[in-house]
């Protein structure tokens, strides 16, 4: 339309409205897309002009596309989905408009046919009518609830085949339920919290997506990154020792972040290895997780890496690869064959678990490490997703849906877990544009949410199961494994205060016991001293030990839904959820997530948030306990030895001279590595496939360069 106006209008100014508009000199461009063939055509029509004029112009590598508009057009999401977040908002208030609907009926009937039994069943008949208004599944339940209740009653419960103890004995011998249930026996009260809340492990997942808590592994990551691989491998090995299962979190450093190798140039050598591990090779990721059997049922493993998170990823999959065909050979005796060990590296795929975190849209939103253009991005993300499918690569979560870094930015909880959630239903849209199945892919999202002092944070949880729930069943028809929204907590990073630092750890317990009974399914805690420097030996441990007393020693911890029954955590939940649902219609009404972040809104919004949270910390309208509430009148200046932990000299050369090392090896392979990687990502080929054998041979950095080559990089929007 706007090529059409503008062609027009030309043609009125030269005083030719009849002449054609498509011989005049105007061109349709899209600036923003990265090889966009109406700038070339533009670029090229440029160059004739000038050439007429007496510019010597050697020819360029861009062909001339023929045209004068823009021919093709990356579609994220297709034009009639645009209202997907309207559409979701709709599907989870009628699912609260009938569950009001199907609790009356029941009532209705109960309250029939008690009457019936007492007016010579009069009443039968409309008792049998409102009773058949109610779906065959929810009597099925209604009917099996006493048969339930019995089962929860009885010393176990068998679970997947496994034998759960359903009780807990404390000192004092009283017979504490794993899982408490509702005594009542009315079957609208029944109705509403089956469809509200019920059970943990059932739809719609409120109290939690299964059915107990795992006895055999406490729901800890241990969070290290710092200096080179080998010294962030024995901090891993140090947090690991003595725990049952090993929970892996790792920081890369801002040189990894932005897809960089370590380098001498003074803008990039004095990062190399702060604030997280440097790694830029194939071999970096072996030494960073050597010990660990990355392949073992007990060992999981997350990455906190979203730009280059293709390529980072592929070089750990290799890794985990490599170790399991190791392993096979020792065991063995003898080198397998190259059929048997395509079957161990396709065992180590289906086995390794973990997750990266690769969320680029919260990183445009909340954060910054964002470096290559969006919609190839975006595509890459799917790219890996599709890798993931058709190698069965079923443990492994491809993205973590991130909105801790929204609410660390400055957003409050409900806007934390609305463009969240927002942002996962956008993935959800964007993979089913592509043609993959909902079941394909549903089951390998995870989510990353902060937990704050807020008292919304108490049901964050709950809200984003029930949400998440109710719209894959109901929008999407998704199976209830791709129902269930599994999640991480790390405790806010925000609520951490140089001042009287000794009382950050009361604010991480109470975070941290929030996140348990809301029944996350695995948890970080920050250490006291993260408010300014990166946490030494002695306070991670303190950390550790907060989840671990919580989960070992505090009673009421051994029951898996203690928040259900609570009459404000019920008020809570729905409060919280129709905040979410109305900032979806925001959202939907601005175009979706990406239109509503061409617009700069989420963005716009975090601020305004964290600016509303500073100006209330400063003026003591919003009290904070030895900050600007119960402030010591002797406290003294931080103490000398707190410093920022920094990588050392050593460590930052050895990181260079390994890259360049890896570099020369290499050699005579890269080139024709990096060729591949260009025509699979011009040709529309699955960029991450290609991956999986360029990191064997080429750094981080030479991959990210190609990459900028092809897919243009990130530009924020203006």
């Amino acid at each position: 339309d706007a090529l059409r106006e503008v062609r027009r209008q030309v043609a009125r100014l030269r005083g030719a409205p009849g002449q054609g508009l498509e011989s005049l000199p105007v061109f349709g461009t899209v600036a923003a897309r990265f090889n966009d063939d109406g700038v070339t055509a533009l670029y090229h029509e440029l160059r004739r002009r000038l050439g007429e004029h007496g510019l010597t112009d050697a020819r360029g590598v861009l062909e001339d596309p023929g045209v004068h508009a823009s021919t093709h057009a990356d579609v994220i999401i297709p034009p009639d989905r645009i209202g997907y977040l309207g559409e979701i908002a709709r599907t989870v208030r009628d699912y609260h408009r009938e569950t009001v609907r199907l609790a009356h009926d029941a009532s209705l009937a109960w309250a029939l046919e008690v009457s019936a039994t007492h007016l010579e069943r009069t009443g039968a008949p409309q008792a049998e009518e409102a009773a058949r208004s109610l779906e065959p599944s929810l009597r099925t339940e209604l009917d099996g609830w006493p048969e339930l209740l019995e089962r929860y009653r009885a010393p176990s419960a068998s679970v997947s085949g496994r034998e759960v103890a359903t009780h807990r004995t404390t000192l004092s011998g009283t017979e504490v339920p794993r899982v408490a249930l509702p005594s009542t026996t009315e079957p609208g009260t029944l109705v509403r919290f089956l469809r509200n809340e019920n059970i943990p492990g059932r739809f719609p997942f409120t109290a939690g997506v299964f059915a107990f808590k795992r006895d055999d592994e406490d729901p800890t990551r241990m969070f290290a990154g710092e200096g080179g691989a080998a010294r962030t491998n024995r901090r891993f090995h140090l947090l690991a020792q003595g725990q049952p299962s090993t929970r892996l979190s790792t920081a890369f450093d801002s040189v990894t972040l932005y897809g960089f190798d370590p380098d001498e140039r003074p803008d990039i050598f004095g990062k190399v290895g702060n604030a997280g591990v440097s790694v830029a090779t194939i071999e970096d990721m072996a030494v960073l997780y050597g010990g660990f059997d990355l392949c073992s049922p007990t060992t999981s493993v997350s990455m906190t890496i979203n730009g280059p998170a293709p390529a980072i990823l592929a070089m750990f999959l290799n890794v985990a690869a490599d170790q399991h065909v190791e392993n096979a050979e020792a065991l063995a005796g003898r080198a397998l064959t190259g059929a048997e060990r395509d079957d161990a590296r396709r065992e180590a795929l289906a086995s390794v678990r973990g997750t990266v975190q690769a969320d680029i849209l919260k990183e445009d939103q909340g954060q910054n490490t964002c470096i290559l253009s969006t919609e190839f991005a975006l595509r890459m993300m799917g790219d890996v997703q599709q890798y993931f499918v058709d190698h069965d690569v079923r443990n492994f979560y491809s993205v973590s849906i991130s909105g801790y870094h929204i609410a660390e930015a400055g957003a409050n909880p409900i806007s934390q877990l609305a463009l969240t959630l927002s942002n996962g239903f956008t993935y959800v849209e964007s993979w089913l544009a592509r043609g993959m199945p909902v079941e394909s892919f549903a089951p390998s999202l995870s989510f990353f949410f902060s937990n704050g002092m807020d008292a919304e944070y108490t049901v964050l949880g709950r809200v984003a199961r029930r949400i998440w729930a109710i719209v894959l069943r109901d929008r999407y028809g998704a199976s209830p494994r791709s129902q269930k929204l599994k999640y991480h907590i790390q405790t806010s990073g925000r609520s951490l205060h140089a001042q009287e630092m000794s009382f950050n750890d009361i604010r991480t317990t109470l975070q941290a016991l929030c996140a348990i009974y809301d029944n996350c399914n695995s948890l970080h805690t920050n250490a006291f001293d993260e408010a300014v420097t990166t946490p030494t030996g002695e306070s991670v441990r303190r950390a550790m030990a907060i989840q671990l007393i919580i989960n070992r020693e505090w009673g009421l911890a051994g029951c898996d839904n203690p928040l259900q029954g609570s009459y404000i955590v019920e008020e809570l939940t729905d409060l919280v959820e129709e905040a979410v649902l109305s900032e979806f219609e925001r959202i939907n009404e601005r175009g979706g997530v990406l239109g509503a972040m061409e617009l700069g809104y989420q963005r716009g919004r975090i601020q305004d948030e964290s600016m509303a949270y500073e100006q209330r910390k400063h003026d003591g309208s919003l009290p904070i306990v030895g900050v600007n509430t119960f402030l010591d009148p002797d406290a003294a200046p931080l103490p000398d030895s707190i410093e920022l932990a920094r990588s050392t000299l050593e460590e930052r050369e050895s990181a260079v001279a390994r890259r360049v090392a890896f570099q020369s090896a290499h050699a005579n392979e890269r080139e024709a590595a990096l060729e591949r990687l260009r025509v699979a990502a011009l040709s529309g080929g699955n960029t991450f496939e290609v991956l999986m054998d360029v990191v064997r041979c080429c750094t981080l950095g030479e991959i990210t360069a190609t990459l900028f080559e092809v897919g243009g990089r990130y530009r924020r929007n203006l």
